[in-house]
């Protein structure tokens, strides 16, 4: 990894379960999250995701690319445009910083109203020696004797 390094992008569709799921899982029940009639009676013109749930997509496209030992030691982000059913949010990065096994990650997630989260993630990578060999799996499956009724 190096400065200047860019992320692929990753397109995520806003979808009213996303939305809503996302909610429920941060324990976030703020009506403008689940309720159309109540987010359009306070103005928005649908429900729109949480924070928490672009937090976690922010975290999911930086442990994607770096892989399952990358280590999220900051998420900095700030939010802009809501994020609303039937869009699409792309979430694209740059490598800003690099000390050692550790990266400062630029991150910009637009949709199709303008900017929708932007921010940093420092992530941390593991060496090869400090990521612990897997011990070999051995799995053993029964076999079932047959039954005196000459059926197994």
């Amino acid at each position: 990894m190096r400065v200047g390094d860019v992320l692929p992008p990753l397109e995520i569709e806003i979808t009213r379960t996303l939305i809503v799921a996302g909610a429920i899982a941060s324990r976030d029940y703020q009506d403008v999250h689940h309720d159309a009639d109540l987010a359009r009676a306070k103005g928005s013109p649908d429900i729109f995701m949480n924070i928490l749930t672009t937090n976690g997509l922010v975290g999911r496209y930086v442990t994607d690319h770096f892989g399952p030992a990358a280590v999220l030691r900051k998420v900095a982000i700030r939010l802009g445009a809501p994020n609303h059913p039937g869009d699409t949010m792309v979430l694209t990065g740059a490598i800003e910083e690099v000390d050692g096994g550790t990266a400062v990650v630029r991150i910009l997630g637009a949709n199709g109203i303008g900017r929708h989260v932007t921010g940093t993630v420092t992530v941390t990578l593991p060496t090869p020696e400090a990521v612990p060999a897997s011990p070999p799996v051995t799995v053993t499956v029964p076999v079932a004797a047959p039954s005196e009724g000459g059926v197994a």
